[in-house]
C-alpha cells in the first residue's frame, strides 16, 4: 500500500486490490469521472453495474470500457436522478437483477446549470446532486445490506465552500436563483448526506465517505458561459496555493480510494480529498471542508427534509 496524493490515479490506487467477487454501483457512468471508476474497478476484477439515464450515452461507454478491459463484468442500467418514479423503477431492477452491492459510488451530478426543476419540481442541482441519490440509495439499500465491502462513497466538491445549504429555501423560491449558490448548497449536502448515512447505518456495518475529486476538466462543466468559467478559474486560482487541473484517471483516484482504503475501514461520515481524509478548516481555499458541512444538527434536519421532499425511508 502506497502513500497516495494529488496526483495518484485509480489504477495506482487499485494497484494492490482484488475487486472479484465485489458488486459496484456507479451511478453517473456513462462519462468522465464514473466511467474511469467503472473501468478502473472493472479492471480489478469487480462485477460493475453501470448508470445514468441515456441509453445511448452508457452503451457508447460500455464499448470503451469493453475495449480496455475485454473480460469486463459489466452492465448498465436507466437511472435519472431527475425523476422519483424512474428512481423506484431503477432500484426495483437493481433488486430484480443484482443480488448484492458492495460499493455505491453517488457520482453523477450537474452544475451551474440555468435553473430548471426536476420532474418533481425541485430545483435541479439540489434535486440531481442530493436529492435524487438520497432516493436511490435507499432504494439500493437492501443490495447494499446483503454485500460485503458496504461502503457508500459520495462525489461532493470543493464547491461546498460557495454555500451550506438553506433549508428554509431549499428551491430558490424566496430569492433570486444563483447558479453557485446552488451548486455549492447541493455539494454540503453531498457531505450532510454521509454524515447522515454514517449515523444512520454505521452501527450495521455500513458505511458513508465524501469524496472531492479535484478540479477535472468534464462535461460537468457544460452550463458554463464563458463569463462563469473565467470567474470560476479567477476563483480557484486566487487562493493560498497553486491550482493545476487533474487528469480523468486523477479526479477518480480518491472515489477508489474511499471505497477501497483500509485504514478508513469503519471510519465514515467524513470528507476525503487527494486521496485522504480531509481536515475541518473554515479559511483555507484550497483544502479542508468546512464545518457546517459536517455539523450533525443540520445533518438531520436536512435528512428530515430530503425524507418529507421525496418519500424516501430508510429502513
Amino acid at each position: 500500500m502506497g502513500a497516495f496524493g494529488w496526483s495518484s490515479t485509480t489504477d495506482e490506487v487499485l494497484a494492490d486490490k482484488d475487486l472479484t467477487g465485489l458488486t459496484v454501483f456507479v451511478t453517473g457512468a456513462n462519462s468522465g469521472l464514473g466511467q474511469e471508476t467503472a473501468r478502473a474497478m472493472a479492471a480489478k476484477g469487480a462485477q460493475v453495474m453501470m448508470a445514468g439515464r441515456d441509453q445511448a450515452k452508457l452503451d457508447a461507454a460500455l464499448a470503451t470500457i469493453r475495449a480496455r478491459v475485454p473480460d469486463a463484468q459489466i452492465d448498465t442500467i436507466i437511472c435519472d436522478l431527475g425523476n422519483l418514479a424512474q428512481l423506484r423503477a431503477c432500484g426495483a431492477e437493481a433488486r430484480a437483477r443484482l443480488a448484492k452491492i458492495d460499493l455505491l459510488i453517488n457520482n453523477a451530478g450537474v452544475m451551474a446549470c440555468p435553473f430548471t426543476r426536476t420532474a418533481d419540481g425541485f430545483e435541479m442541482q439540489l434535486g440531481t446532486n442530493h436529492l435524487g441519490h438520497f432516493a436511490l440509495t435507499a432504494e439500493l439499500l437492501p443490495l447494499i445490506e446483503a454485500g460485503s465491502a458496504r461502503r457508500i462513497v459520495n462525489l461532493s466538491s470543493r464547491g461546498h465552500f460557495f454555500a451550506p445549504v438553506n433549508l428554509d429555501d431549499p428551491h430558490f423560491e424566496a430569492r433570486p436563483y444563483d447558479p453557485w449558490e446552488g451548486y455549492g448548497r447541493s455539494k454540503t449536502a453531498n457531505i450532510l448526506f454521509t454524515v447522515g448515512l454514517e449515523a444512520r447505518l454505521g452501527a450495521r456495518g455500513i458505511h458513508a465517505y465524501a469524496v472531492h475529486p479535484g478540479g477535472i476538466q468534464t462535461n460537468l462543466g457544460r452550463h458554463l458561459s464563458e463569463d462563469m468559467a473565467a470567474a470560476l478559474m479567477a476563483r480557484v486560482t486566487s487562493g493560498d496555493r497553486g491550482f493545476a487541473w487533474k487528469t480523468i484517471p486523477q479526479g477518480a483516484a480518491t472515489s477508489c480510494w474511499a471505497a477501497t482504503a483500509p485504514q478508513i475501514e469503519g471510519k465514515g461520515g467524513v470528507y476525503c480529498e487527494d486521496c485522504h481524509v480531509a481536515e475541518v478548516d473554515d479559511v483555507s481555499t484550497n483544502s479542508g471542508v468546512r464545518s457546517y458541512a459536517l455539523d450533525p444538527v443540520t445533518a438531520d434536519k436536512l435528512w428530515t427534509l430530503s425524507e418529507e421532499l421525496t418519500g424516501a425511508r430508510y429502513a
